[in-house]
């Protein structure tokens, strides 16, 4: 097992990227200037046992190369191997949010009720905005109950963008 979790800066069109691996998974891409930025990677470091250190790792190059066709409109999917770092309950979200199909989007309640419990909409909510594998687990593609943008970690203008880019203009008329 890796001792550290090697990390690498990716400047993306819609804004900047953390990228970080564990035992040769991504458990990181996660925006830099988030305003939970310290919890986050407090979490990932005390979740694996270890710190972060900026150095390369090959599968950085794999994510960065399959972002760039992401923003291209070339891939729909990734296929590196991802490492939660997480609740049970946070990897269930993030396992649901990953089966929302590109271009897709789906309301906190939907969500809730894909989980099998709409009670646990607040839970669900949370757990989404603890996701820090944005992108490769869409939480990008989670909306208000009438269609409205809500909370991002990499900010509203970059969740407009990336639905955008996915062909979902429900959202431009909301501009």
């Amino acid at each position: 097992m890796s001792a550290s979790i090697d990390c690498a800066y990716y400047k993306s069109p819609v804004g900047d990227l953390i990228i970080g691996v564990y035992n040769d998974a991504v458990c990181m891409i996660d925006w830099k200037y988030r305003k939970m930025r310290s919890q986050i990677d407090q979490r990932i470091c005390s979740f694996f046992k270890s710190e972060y250190i900026f150095q390369g790792h090959p599968l950085h190059d794999v994510v960065t190369h399959e972002l760039e066709a992401y923003f291209q409109k070339q891939v729909t999917t990734f296929s590196f191997p991802l490492n939660l770092a997480g609740t049970s309950f946070q990897c269930e979200i993030w396992k649901l949010l990953q089966q929302i199909p590109y271009g897709k989007t789906l309301s906190y309640l939907q969500l809730a009720k894909l989980y099998g419990n709409e009670l646990a909409i607040r839970a669900v909510a949370s757990a989404n905005g603890a996701n820090a594998i944005s992108i490769v687990i869409p939480c990008h593609r989670i909306i208000g109950s009438k269609g409205e943008l809500t909370g991002y970690a990499g900010g509203i203008q970059a969740k407009k963008k990336l639905l955008q880019l996915e062909g979902n203009n429900l959202q431009a008329e909301l501009f």
